[in-house]
């Protein structure tokens, strides 16, 4: 890694010309570093942006035009839908669909999420390669790690690298990866017109995480795969969701807000993918299209048992 370099302009050479570095809205060091390391984990092409929201912004950008139909997984993270329905009012078509199936036939866009936040459920890959549609994947949950979507049949793999890719809950970041040349023209230059760059420290940050991303991972699979079946044991939880890999778990109780508010370990807050274990009750920012009672745990680096102590205090008297 080499030190962070927050310049926002650099001299051009002795012939008056350009370099590769000109203004920090276009590129910087820091940030090409992070985006050859994270391509690399990938097997593609990475851009960073200002968050996951600002990658997602310039796939509709590069991606849709008045009148596209994009087709959104259900249960994928809110904010996906919320933020691609600001674009309904310029002739976006945004359709949800059970990714467990097979995508609208007429959809021009397919947007997947693997696993999807919070419900878990996973795409039918074989569905989504068949469609014959552009396939953006959000990958934030998976990583690498456990999914490289590219080898799937994704056009265009999205993260919120503000969560596992980052892991420490200090960097608000995000990234595009494709092998389609045309393609990732088309999202640098939304990201360079619109403003959407990520800040050098975000990319430093990032670097950071990517170098203990695999172990992080797997440690936080291997806790959150035992307590998803303690919890799934337990009677007074109603229903667990794991996809058997990564971090996040999400479960059903009967009164979410007493629980989380009970832990004393496991903070009581938003966001996921951090060394810190996080859980929250959903349904105060996603409403009815959630059960009332599911809980998301994000599990962090703690060890199991102080983990379990906390959830079985936290979930009352059998």
């Amino acid at each position: 890694m080499q030190p962070i370099d927050r310049s926002t302009a650099w001299p051009y050479d002795e012939c008056g010309e350009p370099g590769p570095f000109v203004y920090q809205r276009y590129a910087h060091p820091t940030g090409a570093e992070a985006e050859q390391a994270l391509g690399e984990l990938e097997g593609g092409d990475a851009l960073l942006f200002g968050s996951g929201t600002a990658a997602m912004t310039a796939c509709v950008f590069a991606l849709c035009r008045p009148g596209t139909t994009i087709a959104v997984a259900e249960g994928a993270y809110f904010g996906t839908g919320v933020t691609l329905r600001q674009f309904e009012v310029w002739g976006l078509v945004v359709e949800e669909y059970d990714q467990t199936g097979p995508p609208p036939a007429h959809a021009s866009v397919v947007w997947v999420e693997a696993p999807a936040n919070p419900v878990l459920s996973v795409p039918n890959w074989d569905a989504v390669r068949a469609h014959g549609g552009v396939v953006v994947c959000d990958s934030t949950i998976a990583t690498p790690v456990f999914l490289t979507a590219l080898d799937e049949g994704a056009h265009v793999v999205v993260h919120s690298g503000t969560k596992f890719l980052a892991g420490h809950h200090d960097a608000l970041i995000g990234a595009t990866v494709t092998r389609n040349a045309e393609l990732r023209q088309a999202l640098y230059d939304a990201r360079l017109r619109l403003g959407l760059s990520a800040a050098p420290d975000a990319a430093y940050a990032l670097l950071r995480g990517l170098k203990t991303l695999d172990a992080r991972l797997r440690r936080q699979t291997e806790t959150a795969a035992e307590l998803a079946r303690r919890l799934e044991a337990d009677p007074r939880v109603l229903k667990v969701r794991y996809p058997g890999f990564s971090g996040l778990i999400s479960f059903d109780v009967a009164d979410a807000p007493a629980v989380e508010t009970a832990t004393k370990l496991i903070r009581n807050m938003t966001s996921l993918g951090g060394v810190t274990s996080t859980m929250e009750s959903r349904y105060r920012w996603e409403g009815d299209r959630i059960p009332r009672g599911l809980l998301r745990l994000s599990v962090g680096l703690e060890d199991v048992e102080a983990l379990w102590a906390d959830l079985n205090s936290a979930l009352g008297p059998k």
